[in-house]
């Protein structure tokens, strides 16, 4: 077969497919306005877990692990410990406070408190520590860390380090990271359902246009028409309501992101929906499109395949 009957067979198979599309009216309607929910969750699955992710960073970024040296505590030794952890691999950051500096800190922050300033005054000592804000690379390694700082902070005299605050932090994290994975499984769920519903929906649609094109069908088998020349226009079809929701989607989360976008920038302190949405337009629709045609197509083959033997 040439090249041009190819094309020729190709343009008649859509034209067919755009037909198709256009008789059913208000059936295609429906499918398009459920496939449009489906897209839509999905998409909102996009920008739930471009905000989740905001949010882990800036908790990862707050989340730090605080070491309090005694009293006692040498500097040189407090030093030497900071050395050894600026160089473990885990490690983004170390900070160091003097235990001067952290009685400075008190100070002020109590300034307006005449009783906590007078018995610093009568003690006449600093009760304070120095200490070390360690902040990890990923939250999963500050154990390791912590489990480094039980086995080097130990000198001739004894152990340096008065407490560290890790196993504080760490549950807050696992609780924090507990209620991020229970969100993304229930809106994956909730896709799966809304997809499985687009297929019913979709095959149905393409079955009941099969029923109305029983007649031209048969005609087209008589004239000896192969089977995916019958079968095309419906898969056509069915890709038109991938491609039309995802528009009709993507156009949606314009106005929507808009909206949202200050209240998303205010609340989660990062994120502006609506700069994520125009920043990643392209990729958002490539998603959308690939899914709603995906859909449209596998439902219509699995229709195609049932009701007319090919």
């Amino acid at each position: 077969m040439s090249y041009n009957m190819l094309l020729i067979k190709a343009k008649r198979v859509i034209k067919a497919g755009f037909v198709n599309f256009w008789r059913n009216g208000w059936v295609s309607l429906a499918t398009v306005l459920i496939m449009v929910v489906t897209l839509f969750s999905i998409g909102s699955l996009i920008f739930a877990r471009a905000i989740l992710g905001s949010m882990i960073s800036q908790i990862q970024d707050k989340v730090d692990i605080t070491i309090y040296f005694k009293t006692d505590a040498l500097e040189q030794d407090t030093l030497a410990l900071k050395d050894s952890l600026s160089k473990l691999s885990e490690v983004r950051a170390v900070d160091y406070v003097s235990a001067e500096q952290n009685l400075e800190k008190f100070r002020e922050r109590h300034k307006d408190n005449a009783l906590i300033a007078q018995s610093l005054e009568e003690l006449g000592e600093n009760p304070l520590g120095a200490t070390l804000n360690v902040k990890a690379k990923e939250t999963s390694q500050y154990e390791a860390v912590a489990k480094f700082l039980e086995s080097e902070s130990k000198t001739a005299s004894g152990s340096i380090i008065d407490k560290i605050n890790y196993f504080q932090n760490k549950k807050i994290i696992d609780r924090l990271s507990k209620i991020l994975d229970s969100s993304k499984k229930l809106g994956s769920i909730l896709s799966l359902v809304l997809i499985a519903i687009s297929i019913i929906i979709t095959f149905n649609t393409i079955r009941m246009a099969i029923y109305i094109s029983r007649e031209e069908i048969g005609v087209m088998r008589l004239v000896g028409a192969s089977s995916r020349f019958v079968a095309g226009p419906f898969i056509i079809e069915g890709i038109m309501y991938g491609v039309i929701s995802a528009i009709v989607t993507t156009i949606l989360f314009y106005p929507l992101s808009l909206w949202l976008g200050p209240l998303t920038e205010n609340f989660f302190s990062g994120i502006n929906l609506f700069r994520y949405y125009v920043s990643n337009l392209g990729q958002i629709f490539l998603v959308l499109l690939l899914v709603g045609a995906g859909l449209g197509s596998i439902s219509s083959f699995i229709a195609v395949r049932r009701y007319l033997k090919v």
